[in-house]
């Protein structure tokens, strides 16, 4: 502090003479100067170095000059600003006497008529800079001086300076623009506008100090004062002062309303309101709740927006988390929405899952290089962070006492602690979809073998259901144990989303019991009532869980939910503790557009319909392109030369991509039966022919040049890339070492295989022989996939996230150059997950066909709804 203090002087010397500290608060330290030329004593403000590190010099100075111009009585105005060894400082009067802070910690209670006056005149202040369009934003007694009895703000639009120049990055600063207890309920949300009723409410919680003795709200730190400001309402001041006039407490009540619009428009309008010379609304305070309470019955509740990190989300998450985790869900508290950014710049399936007491949150993501991993939100931390060891993860869970990460991974399920380390296998050959039961048995679906229950004593699994062949069942999901461990809900599943249904299974007789047709991922609350997904909307409808029946008629209770029917996937989940997390499918899903992109990144539209689309592939005559559409539902064909679409595929059945023959008048398609199999296509339409069948799904990768050989992927125990004869010869892997392969490529002279491989560390891109000989070179130098071959074999390119990445390859030696970035465009998902191509290119390599979406934020946002089962109360009148 010594040297600081030195240092200060030093950078001053010549202007102002540094004499003694007076104090420091969450922004600032203050000196008491002297003022060389002007010789007077003054006050100098100087940021605190890890703050004035975030804003910069220029703008800071530029953005402060606003408010050195406001000139009124109760305003303390600003003599001085600018930066001087690294210091950002600005000079105020010093003032002889001392804070409202002081005279309140002093006197703690003023007289009413003093403090309606005080009120008054800095309501002035207020009025005065807000028509000069300066908002406050950090009204307190702190910030309250009185020079012989008289108020005068201080550090009057600082706080604005201070975040304008911080150009929005103010959270990444880790302080406060405002102190807990005068917050409004916008500033403690951190909604990006704040205007000049947010200075009123302030404005009230100071008078209310003055007269109560004590702020509108009280807690034993600022992440439950913070909860209070946004959730609870202000209890008239008259519970704590009887004599404050009616007219004043009616004044205060509407100056204190949680909703902006619901308060005083003016300063000006306040004080005349507290001197009785203004209509009052009778409502008070509590006409909030009674609103916010009304909204709830109606399936709505108070929405606030945070930022991804700052004190609003710290303080609102962790007093979240701390205040619902009381545990029956008894309270009748109204429901409270808040937003975080979960750090994903793009996703392909809606997977999240919030742990039992509502601390966790997980979901997959993938960042902006393409990478899939896990991300964790700590409610009672508000940290947002990946879990090291869960990279290409997708579908986690958190065990019930919170330690361990389940999650799928290359068609295996694996746990680890959830701070991260190394993963441990739990079953092979699944599908996903998991949950830990409270006795420590892991419920796992496998692929093609119904529900397994796995214990961690190391006893052989269980078999908990079988697939029904009778009713074409290819898959149970998203299973969750019931409370008292003895039954299970599941969502078993055929083609096409219609035949899927949500079921109860008992574990002692193997009973199965269909509860909901045409639904998905289903989900137990424990008011009594069964959630599940159909098409965006959540129903609910009440549920026996010891019976295991249905016991009324379902109600939506939840619109615009991410969802996808692929996966069983409904994008939400809730919590013991009656915590809501989901994800809305406006933003997840975005309509797609197909386009042409040359080696610059210029783009050219292909046809203007925009909708679902994914997995473009090019014929070799480059006269069709085979497109997926509609999260895989069915396969297109555009015809360049006439410009027509047109359906090839016409059956409900899921038709994920596909891959042409040499000829260009037929296809490889991978479709349901239910489980993904291949035909041969015709684009005549004449009737498809099985090409492969098997207990396992399969998506095609490429097809040979001479037409003999097809390589697709096969995900059994793990991915990997089988060789089939077009004859119905025998077929072989591409390699049998025990690693996951993906994303095959012919070269054109067919002697090469270009792949995608996941070893022990991220997915590379290599190139192989393809007749055997040992060997392999790797393309990709930082991780690539989806590789395809161009300008004779001579060049293979490869996508590495949102880049566009090409290498030069020799077809006699194998040799492969330095790869360089062509272009990026985000890498929009496929409907194969990461099993097959999103993109082609012609073979001179000039153009990429592409799937390509409207610009959309960087961040996805994640929707949490503290006491959401207040809504299931008020819908089915509990």
């Amino acid at each position: 502090m010594a040297e600081a203090t030195q240092r200060l002087t030093t950078a001053l010397a010549g202007r102002y003479r540094i004499e003694r500290e007076l104090g420091a608060g969450g922004m600032a330290t203050v000196y008491l100067a002297e003022d060389l030329k002007h010789e007077r004593k003054v006050a100098v403000k100087v940021l605190k170095p890890e703050l004035a590190a975030v804003l910069g010099a220029e703008r800071f100075v530029a953005e402060i000059k606003t408010t050195a111009a406001l000139q009124h009585p109760h305003i303390l105005p600003l003599f001085d600003s600018g930066e001087a060894d690294g210091f950002l400082y600005y000079v105020m009067p010093f003032v002889d006497g001392e804070t409202l802070r002081a005279r309140l910690d002093r006197d703690r209670q003023l007289g009413v008529e003093e403090a309606v006056r005080m009120t008054c005149e800095i309501a002035e202040a207020l009025q005065y800079a807000h028509e000069h369009g300066v908002i406050h934003r950090d009204i307190k007694p702190e910030n309250i001086l009185l020079a012989n009895g008289r108020p005068m703000v201080a550090d009057f639009g600082i706080a604005l300076a201070v975040s304008a120049a911080a150009g929005g990055r103010m959270t990444e600063t880790g302080l406060s623009l405002g102190t807990p207890h005068y917050m409004s309920p916008e500033q403690a949300t951190a909604e990006r506008e704040i205007t000049a009723r947010s200075d009123v409410y302030s404005l009230a919680s100071v008078c209310y100090e003055m007269l109560a003795g004590e702020p509108p709200h009280m807690g034993t730190s600022a992440q439950q004062i913070i909860m209070k400001i946004i959730a609870e309402p202000v209890a008239p001041v008259t519970k704590l002062r009887k004599t404050v006039p009616p007219q004043v407490a009616g004044a205060l009540a509407q100056a204190l309303e949680k909703l902006p619009a619901d308060r005083f428009t003016t300063a000006k309008e306040f004080a005349a309101a507290l001197q009785g010379q203004g209509a009052v609304r009778p409502t008070g305070a509590g006409a909030t709740t009674a609103r916010m309470a009304n909204g709830a019955a109606q399936g709505r509740w108070r929405r606030v927006a945070l930022a991804t990190s700052g004190l609003a989300l710290v303080s609102l998450a962790t007093a979240a988390w701390a205040l619902s985790r009381g545990g029956d869900g008894s309270s009748d508290a109204a429901p409270i929405e808040f937003t975080y950014n979960s750090g994903a710049s793009s996703q392909d399936r809606p997977d999240i899952n919030i742990s039992r007491d509502g601390r966790f949150i997980v979901e997959g993501v993938t960042d902006s290089t393409g990478n899939r991993r896990i991300v964790l939100r700590d409610l009672a931390r508000a940290t947002l962070r990946s879990i090291p060891g869960t990279e290409g993860g997708y579908d986690p869970t958190v065990s019930p006492d919170g330690e361990w990460l389940l999650f799928s991974v290359d068609a295996t399920t694996r746990k680890l602690p959830i701070d991260g380390g190394p993963s441990t296998l739990v079953a092979d050959s699944t599908d996903g979809a998991s949950w830990w039961g409270e006795n420590g048995t892991i419920l796992v679906s496998r692929l093609r073998r119904g529900l397994w229950r796995y214990s961690m004593d190391g006893s052989p699994p269980e078999v908990v259901t079988t697939l029904d062949s009778a009713r074409n069942e290819f898959a149970h999901w998203r299973p969750e144990e019931l409370p008292g461990g003895e039954a299970a809900i599941f969502n078993s599943y055929s083609a096409p989303l219609e035949e899927s249904w949500i079921e109860a299974v008992d574990y002692a007789s193997g009973k199965r019991t269909v509860l909901v047709k045409g639904a998905i991922h289903p989900r137990y609350v424990r008011t009594g009532h069964l959630l599940y997904s159909r098409e965006g909307t959540v129903f609910a409808v009440p549920f026996d869980p010891k019976q295991l029946r249905v016991t009324g008629p379902e109600r939506p209770v939840l619109e615009n939910v991410a969802w996808k029917f692929t996966n069983g996937l409904g994008g939400y989940d809730i919590s013991d503790n009656g915590t809501l997390v989901y994800l809305r499918a406006s933003e997840f899903f975005v309509p797609r557009r197909v386009a042409w992109v040359d080696r610059q990144g210029n783009e050219t539209p292909i046809f203007d319909e925009r909708a679902g689309w994914s997995e473009p592939r090019l014929s070799p005559d480059q006269r069709w392109l085979a497109m997926s559409k509609d999260e895989g539902q069915q396969v297109w064909l555009y015809d360049f030369s006439r410009r027509v679409l047109t359906q090839l595929s016409r059956s409900k059945t899921l038709t994920l991509n596909a891959a042409w023959m040499p000829d260009s008048r037929e296809l490889i398609v991978t479709s349901e039966t239910p489980v993904y199999d291949l035909f041969r296509a015709g684009i005549d339409g004449s009737p498809w022919r099985p090409f492969k069948l098997s207990a396992f799904d399969k998506m095609v990768s490429d097809v040979s040049p001479d037409g003999r050989t097809v390589a697709y992927v096969e995900s059994a125990s793990l991915d990997r890339l089988l060789l089939a004869p077009i004859d119905g010869g025998e077929e072989g892997p591409l390699d049998d070492r025990p690693v996951s392969q993906r994303t095959a490529a012919f070269s054109p002279d067919g002697r090469w295989i270009a792949y995608a491989e996941a070893g022990e560390g991220r997915r590379e891109v290599f190139v192989k022989r393809v007749d055997g000989v040992p060997g392999r070179r790797q393309v990709s130098s930082d991780g690539g996939d989806q590789p395809l071959w161009t300008n004779g074999g001579r060049e293979i390119v490869y996508r590495r996230g949102s880049g566009v990445h090409v290498v030069s390859f020799d077809p006699a030696s194998g040799e492969v150059g330095t790869p360089t970035v062509l272009f990026s465009k985000p890498d929009v998902g496929r409907s194969g997950g990461q099993r097959t191509h999103g993109y082609d290119v012609t073979a001179d390599g000039a153009r990429f066909a592409m799937v390509l979406q409207e610009p959309r934020p960087d961040r996805l946002p994640v929707v949490v709804v503290l006491n959401w089962r207040q809504v299931l109360r008020e819908q089915f009148g509990r």
